[in-house]
C-alpha cells in the first residue's frame, strides 16, 4: 500500500529492486512486531494453567490489537502525510498538531478526504480479527506433570525471549545494538528507498522519548569550527533612512509553482499559477536556487526569522527552544523598530505564537485580533486576502520603521478558496493549484492597497515559503527539489532587482535584513547576507535533513552525513541523489564534509550551552 500511494516520490523502478528493498525491510518489521507484541507475547506464553480460559484468550485478544492496531494505524497515516512529510513519521510530528484546539475537527475533515484510506484500515482490521479469530486454543492435559511442564515452559520462554531480543536488535552479533532509523540506509541506494524499508511503528517506537538534541564529538577546535562555520558575522553597510521591512513567509508555497523561478524550457508543459508575483519578481531580487532548512512551517519560522534550521525534529519544539535568541526581531527591537508577527490561525496554532514572544515580537495579531470569524476558512484560519488587508491596515497605524512577518494559511491542504472564489483561478493538475492562484491574487490586492501608502517606498518585502507542497512535475520530485522554495527581494525603489542562481536558503534571510537596515555590530547567524556589497568569505552552502540524515551542499558538492560520517558525495546536479561519489573521495569532498561537521557541532553546542 504504501508503495502504491507513493510510489512517484520512491522511485523503486524494476520489481528486483521492489523485492530487493522488501526483504531487507523484514528485518524492520520483525522489530516492530516484537515491540508491539512483546506484552502479547509474555501474556501468552506465561506458565499458568488458566491461559488457555476463554476470558483469559479475551484478555490477550484485546491486548493483541489495542497494540497492534494503534501500530499499523500510524502505517496507513504514512500513506497520505508521506507525501507532505518525505519521511517516516517520527514522534517528532505531535509537536505539529498539539497546540491545536480543533483536533476532532481535522480529524473528521481528514476522514472525509482520505476516505478510501480509513476504508482500507477497516478492512484489514476485519480481515484481521477474521484471521485472528480462526486460531483456535484447546486446553490439554499435562503431559509428565506439573514439574516438568514448568521447566519446559521455562525453557520455552526463555528461547522465545533470545529469539526476540535478536529480533529487536536486527540480527544476534554481539556488536550489534538495536537498529535504528540509519540503519536502512545500509541496504539502499537512494535515499529515499529507506523511507521504503522502514515502517512507521518502528520510526515511532525508536523516536519515543529520544532526544536529538545532542552534542557531537567531533575532533575539531574551536578555531576551526569559527573558521568553517562563521557562526559571528558583521556587516557594514551605510544606510541613512532605514527602511521598513514585510517578510511573507508563504504557507507551502514551494518554488514549483512559479514562473519566475523556473525555465520552461527545461520542464515540459510547465504552467505557473503566480501571475501577480511572476510579473513583481521581473523588478525584483530573486533566487531560483533557493531551499528550505526543513519541512514543517514551524521549521519555517525559526529558519527565517532566527536563522536556526531543524533536522529531525524542530528547535521549537526541543527543550533548548526557552532561552533568549538573537535573531532578526531582537536586532531591529534594539534599533527601534516597530515589530510584528501576523498569523490568522487561532491564537497559539503551531507554536507559532510561543515561539514569536520567546524571539521578542512588540506585537502579535491572529485570528483572535482580527476579530470576524465569518472570514474563517473552518479549518486553518483567516482567508488569505482578508488577512493580508487587515495586516495593511495595521502597518498604516505604524511608527516607521516597523519590521513585520505574516505566516499565511490559505494554500495548504485542504485546498479550499472561498466560495465566491470558486472557478476564478486555475484548477491546474494539482487541488494545490487553486489555492496558489487565490494566495497569488491576495498579494495583488495587498500590493495594490499598499503602495497608496506613504510607508510603501521606504519599505522592502520578502517573499518565501515554509515548505513545499504537493508535487506536479518530475523535476520536483527529486528528494534535492522537495526543498525547493522561492526567496524574492522587493523594493518599491529598484534598489534589488535580478536573478540569482547561488545557493540560497532560508537562514540567510535574517542576516540579509540586518545588512540591509545598516546594522553593524557582531551578532549570531549561521547564514549569510545575500545581498552584501562587499564578497562575503564564507562561500554560500545549504544544510537541512534528508530524512533522518544530514544534507550539506556547497560548491558543487552535495554530502549526506549519518550524524557521525559521510554516507554519499553527489554532484551538485545530481538533484536526484541517484550517482553516489563516495567510492571516488576528492579533497574537496572531505572539505564539504568537515564543513558539515563544523556547522553541526556549532549548531548543537550553541543550542544546548544556551548560547544563541
Amino acid at each position: 500500500m504504501f508503495f502504491i500511494y507513493n510510489y512517484s516520490f520512491l522511485e523503486i523502478d524494476t520489481l528486483f529492486e521492489y523485492l530487493k528493498l522488501s526483504y531487507h525491510g523484514l528485518t524492520f518489521d520483525t522489530a516492530a512486531i516484537f515491540y508491539l507484541n512483546s506484552l502479547f507475547v509474555v501474556l501468552s506464553m506465561l506458565p499458568f494453567g488458566l491461559n488457555t480460559h476463554k476470558i483469559y484468550q479475551r484478555i490477550i485478544f484485546y491486548v493483541y490489537f489495542t497494540t497492534n492496531l494503534i501500530g499499523m494505524s500510524f502505517n496507513f497515516v504514512d500513506l497520505i502525510y508521506y507525501k507532505f512529510n518525505y519521511s517516516r513519521t517520527t514522534v517528532s510530528e505531535w509537536d505539529v498538531v498539539k497546540n491545536e484546539d480543533n483536533l476532532l475537527q481535522m480529524f473528521g475533515r481528514f476522514a472525509v478526504s482520505y476516505w478510501h484510506v480509513f476504508l482500507l484500515f477497516i478492512l484489514t482490521t476485519a480481515l484481521w480479527v477474521f484471521l485472528y479469530n480462526k486460531v483456535k486454543t484447546t486446553t490439554k492435559p499435562y503431559a509428565k506433570g506439573v514439574i516438568s511442564y514448568i521447566f519446559s515452559s521455562v525453557v520455552c520462554f526463555l528461547v522465545m525471549a533470545a529469539l526476540m531480543i535478536g529480533g529487536i536488535r536486527g540480527d544476534f552479533k554481539k556488536s550489534t545494538r538495536p537498529i535504528n532509523l540509519v540503519d536502512a540506509n545500509r541496504h539502499t541506494t537512494k535515499i529515499q528507498h529507506a523511507d521504503f524499508v522502514l515502517n512507521t511503528p518502528f520510526t515511532i517506537v525508536r523516536t519515543f522519548n529520544k532526544k536529538s538534541f545532542k552534542k557531537v564529538a567531533f575532533d575539531l577546535q574551536k578555531s576551526e569550527v569559527d573558521r568553517l562555520a562563521q557562526p559571528m558575522k558583521v556587516y557594514s553597510k551605510n544606510v541613512k533612512n532605514k527602511p521598513n521591512i514585510v517578510v511573507f513567509i508563504t504557507e507551502s508555497y514551494g518554488r514549483e509553482y512559479m514562473g519566475a523561478f523556473n525555465d520552461s524550457t527545461l520542464i515540459a508543459d510547465y504552467v505557473s499559477y503566480t501571475p501577480f508575483l511572476d510579473s513583481l519578481a521581473t523588478k525584483s531580487l530573486i533566487f531560483n536556487n533557493a531551499y528550505a532548512n526543513g519541512r514543517k512551517s514551524i521549521h519555517g519560522m525559526s529558519s527565517v526569522l532566527a536563522g536556526i534550521p531543524s533536522f529531525k525534529d524542530a528547535f521549537t519544539s526541543s527543550p533548548y527552544a526557552n532561552q533568549d535568541v538573537e535573531s532578526v526581531v531582537s536586532i531591529l527591537n534594539s534599533e527601534g523598530y516597530d515589530t510584528s508577527f501576523f498569523h490568522g490561525a487561532p491564537n497559539g496554532s503551531m507554536g507559532f505564537l510561543g515561539f514569536s514572544n520567546i524571539l521578542g515580537f512588540d506585537n502579535y495579531y491572529g485570528k483572535t485580533e482580527f476579530n470576524n470569524d465569518a472570514l474563517f476558512d473552518g479549518v486553518w484560519g483567516i482567508w488569505d486576502d482578508p488577512f493580508f488587508q487587515f495586516m495593511k491596515t495595521t502597518l498604516d497605524s505604524k511608527t516607521t520603521p516597523f519590521f513585520s512577518t505574516i505566516f499565511t494559511v490559505t494554500s495548504h491542504e485542504p485546498y479550499i478558496v472561498p466560495k465566491e472564489y470558486e472557478g476564478v483561478f486555475p484548477k491546474g493538475d494539482l487541488p494545490m493549484h487553486q489555492c496558489v492562484g487565490y494566495t497569488d491574487f491576495a498579494f495583488k490586492q495587498f500590493f495594490e492597497a499598499a503602495k497608496k501608502e506613504p510607508w510603501f517606498q521606504n519599505t522592502i518585502f520578502i517573499i518565501t515559503a515554509d515548505h513545499t507542497n504537493q508535487i506536479r512535475y518530475s523535476e520536483y520530485r527529486k528528494p534535492m527539489n522537495r526543498l525547493a522554495v522561492p526567496i524574492l527581494i522587493y523594493s518599491p525603489n529598484g534598489e534589488f532587482t535580478g536573478v540569482q542562481s547561488e545557493l540560497a536558503q532560508q537562514i540567510d534571510i535574517y542576516p540579509t535584513i540586518i545588512d540591509m537596515v545598516g546594522y553593524n555590530k557582531p551578532f549570531r547567524s549561521w547564514g549569510r547576507s545575500l545581498v552584501s556589497e562587499k564578497p562575503s568569505k564564507m562561500a554560500p552552502f545549504i544544510v537541512s535533513s534528508m530524512g533522518q540524515n544530514y544534507m550539506y551542499s556547497e560548491g558543487d558538492i552535495i554530502c549526506i552525513f549519518d550524524g557521525k560520517k559521510a554516507i554519499g558525495f553527489y554532484a551538485i546536479n545530481d538533484l536526484g541523489l541517484e550517482s553516489n561519489l563516495i567510492s571516488k573521495r576528492t579533497a574537496d569532498m572531505d572539505a564539504v564534509e568537515l564543513a558539515c561537521k563544523a556547522f553541526l557541532k556549532d549548531y548543537f553546542d550553541r543550542i544546548i550551552d544556551r548560547n544563541l
